[in-house]
């Protein structure tokens, strides 16, 4: 009986030392935790209806990314996609976009990132557009 003590003991202490350094680490590496890039802001906003058929965008999320690296796309339901271009001088946590020529229809902005730490997210951003 006394064997099983000293394992269960032995356990419970290895245990104890995998959640203090977990501790430790997330502590002295809080970036660590956040570490994916997440949208905290968009126009349009997610469930907008803008007016078109040129569209300015603007993404900003929580942590800097790497606009080289970034993408946007504006794709349809049925499958097509307009290409953004990316302008220069955006803020280090922003993209921003323009797209020509989107028909009246439902659309998602189609992201992909590059944080700046090396994590690569992506997401789609629904919305509509209306053209006069």
């Amino acid at each position: 009986m006394d064997t099983r003590c000293s394992e269960t003991r032995r356990r419970w202490n290895r245990g104890l030392a995998w959640l203090a350094l977990s501790l430790a680490l997330s502590l002295a590496f809080p970036h660590a935790a956040t570490a994916h890039a997440i949208v905290i802001a968009s126009e349009p906003a997610s469930g907008a209806v803008v007016t078109g058929p040129d569209l300015q965008l603007h993404i900003r999320f929580n942590s800097r990314i790497d606009h080289e690296r970034s993408k946007l796309v504006v794709v349809s339901d049925d499958g097509r996609s307009f290409p953004v271009e990316l302008q220069a001088g955006a803020a280090e946590d922003v993209l921003d976009g323009r797209v020509m020529g989107v028909p009246a229809g439902p659309y998602r902005i189609r992201w992909i990132v590059l944080a700046i730490d090396g994590h690569i997210t992506r997401g789609d951003i629904p919305f509509a557009v209306t053209v006069p």
